[in-house]
């Protein structure tokens, strides 16, 4: 018989862990981490959007492009919105009608190398920025895995009628929180080196962190939600059978 607090405590939390599970994997799958949003003098400059998709560019030439053509960022592909204006004939910008151009980053992007200099094979690698974009990408999965590890444990709990084991659930659920700040953090310090190293062409194109960023910062607090009244629940329960274990003894 589980006590009526404990249950409402594994409630709240099961209700908490599958909202941070939903936002922390439409994170991973959206494209809005990193937003540019370019003025009209950007925008009609030409030829960046050419070597956006190409197989050798270089984070220089596609965050360049990301700069020039209202360009959005993810962990997994970069995007850019771009016209089709023939040499000849440039149509009035109210029938002119932008289209998204979106490449994946590879698996060997992922782990490639940052160097000193962007762009700049030469110039030595950027272990910081390296260890950062790596980690972005790694930590958010590693988060998902903890809470279906979590989540796992806590049907056992379930199916043996004893609340104890959810504490594991809840150190795995504390883990995850954890990776997903750990996301974000080296998310942001990663953009902000960039930008900082880059200098891209004036005017410059204002930034701001997108939504798909949001749903991993609100997704850490509800991890961490979830573990605590997870971890109070297991112990407290545990506390009080040995009370009443005691009790009965004497």
């Amino acid at each position: 018989m589980v006590d009526n607090r404990f249950a409402t405590a594994l409630v709240i939390g099961s209700v908490l862990s599958l909202m941070s599970a939903i936002y922390i994997a439409a994170a991973i799958g959206t494209d809005h981490w990193y937003e540019y949003h370019s003025p009209p003098s950007l925008q009609e400059m030409n030829g960046t959007e050419l070597e956006f998709d190409s197989e050798d560019t270089d984070e220089r030439h596609y965050t360049l492009a990301l700069h020039n053509h209202n360009g959005s960022l993810g962990l997994w592909r970069r995007c850019i919105r771009i016209t089709d204006n023939s040499h000849w004939f440039k149509p009035p910008a109210a029938e002119v009608e932008p289209r998204t151009l979106c490449v994946s980053f590879t698996l060997q992007e992922q782990f490639t190398p940052k160097y000193i200099h962007i762009g700049n094979h030469n110039s030595g690698v950027d272990y910081v920025r390296t260890y950062l974009s790596q980690s972005q990408f790694l930590l958010p999965f590693v988060s998902l895995g903890l809470m279906c590890l979590g989540a796992l444990i806590g049907l056992c709990a379930c199916a043996f009628h004893t609340l104890y084991p959810t504490i594991g659930t809840g150190v795995l659920h504390l883990l995850a929180g954890l990776c997903t700040l750990g996301t974000v953090a080296c998310f942001a310090a990663n953009a902000e080196l960039l930008r900082a190293k880059l200098r891209p062409p004036e005017p410059l194109s204002a930034t701001e962190y997108g939504w798909s960023f949001c749903l991993a910062c609100v997704s850490a607090p509800l991890q961490l939600m979830a573990a605590a009244l997870f971890i109070w629940a297991a112990r407290t329960d545990r506390a009080e059978y040995r009370r009443m274990k005691s009790y009965r003894a004497a």
